[in-house]
């Protein structure tokens, strides 16, 4: 319940905006939001208040908010440029309002989709008619799940699963499915389904979807399968993917659920400075998962029995699934993603979800790197017995030297931003390679990037289809 201090409370600043005599209990809130008295205004609502009212020279009213490590403050503030000759402001407060955070139990589980992304333990690429495009994992009583989606890719995600209560007959709407309770065979774990449209900002039907298979409780590891007994060899080359990484990715997941709820602020008001904190520990989580996982492949791509399943697919169909995906983060740095058209195919012999993946991996290079408002060109080619993928960016482009080194492990070319762990394209080249394929570069400085990846050409399906050819 909230406290309410009756009567009023004063304080005076100078003309630095510094506080130089307030009454409690304005008094205490400047000290606990970092400030000193007399000092500098520590109280960011307040602070803004005063340099309008100063500014201007004008007598301001307003309600204003706070926050401590235990309460959320809300007054009203009668702020009036001092008459005395002073430069600085009088300040009157009416009407304290004292209330307690709510804890992070009192938060509802689905106020933010951000959190359900962090704990969700089965994600899956949906088309626009929720049919599988790529799986990933990461529990062990999922395991038969993922390996039935993987080998169905095409299929309605709601073939591999029990909805309860759903008697429609498919295609069913997705909002009927998200948040459905499901039940999965081999868990006896109560799980909920959340669907995350793509590019649905417009009110059209979405390009796709993001599904999530959450947990409401996490798995006990004395239930979890003993694996079979690999080798000695096996075990020293797969302890990342194996051990440390599933160990490490729940408590990750925590964190950054836990920082996403403190950063979108559903627990209650809070400054600004305490939210990009917030704002900063979950991005390091995202990067400490993203490291976890680009080791993981890392492991997987050296191992010397890796091997891929080549498979019949559409070339110019992934690229713009890839590009799909990622159409959101583009728009959000005012990126244009140029993609094949509708009608354009370019058969090829690959696996599916590789090279989806090393596509994502091109793509959103390509975004990063990109200055915004500019343009990212994706176009596909037959080139002899090769079909031929280009991912072209406006970006800063590469030197020479840069070039030669790109896709060697950890290279990062210097830099000390964010920008991941300097492994995606050395995974990626080794996919590309390991399906008979190729991924190389062409740049120059101020120029932007050219990655090319290559793969073998399906004859079979499509020696009558010519390809659309296209440069930038």
């Amino acid at each position: 319940m909230a406290a309410v201090t009756p009567g009023r409370a004063m304080a005076l600043t100078d003309g630095g905006d510094c506080l130089l005599h307030a009454d409690e209990p304005l008094a205490s809130l400047q000290r606990q939001c970092g400030g000193e008295l007399p000092g500098k205004i520590a109280i960011p609502a307040l602070l803004e208040t005063v340099r309008k009212a100063r500014r201007y020279q004008l007598r301001l009213a307003r309600g204003i908010s706070a926050q401590t490590m235990s309460e959320a403050i809300n007054t009203w503030v009668e702020v009036e440029p001092r008459s005395d000759g002073d430069e600085g402001c009088e300040i009157n407060l009416k009407s304290w309002q004292a209330t307690p955070l709510a804890t992070e139990d009192d938060i509802a589980p689905d106020q933010d989709q951000r959190i359900d992304s962090q704990l969700a333990e089965l994600t899956a690429i949906l088309d626009r008619d929720q049919k599988v495009l790529a799986v990933t994992c990461q529990a062990a009583d999922l395991g038969a799940l993922a390996e039935k989606m993987e080998s169905g890719l095409g299929q309605p995600w709601t073939s591999f699963v029990t909805i309860a209560g759903l008697e429609h007959r498919q295609p069913v709407h997705w909002r009927l499915l998200d948040g459905a309770r499901v039940a999965i065979e081999g868990s006896d774990r109560d799980w909920r389904a959340v669907l995350h449209p793509k590019g649905a900002d417009t009110g059209d039907a979405p390009e796709g979807f993001e599904l999530l298979l959450v947990a409401r409780e996490p798995l006990p590891p004395q239930l979890a399968p003993e694996p079979e007994e690999p080798s000695a060899a096996a075990q020293r080359s797969r302890i990342i993917g194996q051990e440390i990484a599933p160990a490490l990715r729940q408590p990750i997941s925590r964190i950054i659920a836990n920082a996403e709820t403190i950063r979108a602020k559903l627990a209650g008001p809070l400054s600004d400075d305490y939210a990009r904190y917030a704002s900063d520990i979950a991005n390091a989580g995202q990067l400490l998962l993203g490291l976890l996982d680009d080791l993981s492949d890392l492991e997987v791509v050296e191992a010397e029995d890796f091997t891929t399943a080549p498979d019949r697919i559409d070339l110019a169909a992934v690229a713009t699934q890839a590009a799909g995906i990622l159409a959101v983060r583009a728009r959000e740095k005012a990126i244009a993603i140029d993609a094949p058209r509708l009608g354009e195919s370019l058969p090829a012999v690959a696996e599916f979800r590789r090279v989806l993946q090393i596509l994502i991996n091109l793509i959103g290079n390509a975004i990063r790197y990109s200055p915004s408002n500019s343009q990212i060109w994706i176009r596909v080619e037959r080139i002899g017995d090769k079909a031929s993928l280009v991912v072209a960016d406006q970006g800063p482009g590469l030197s020479t030297e840069q070039a030669v080194v790109v896709f060697e492990k950890f290279e990062r070319l210097g830099r000390s931003d964010e920008g991941g762990s300097g492994l995606g394209l050395y995974i990626s080249r080794r996919l590309a390679r390991a399906m008979q394929g190729d991924l190389t570069v062409e740049s120059a400085p101020g120029q932007g990037a050219r990655f090319v990846l290559t793969l073998p050409f399906d004859k079979q399906a499509g020696e009558a289809i010519t390809s659309p050819t296209g440069s930038n």
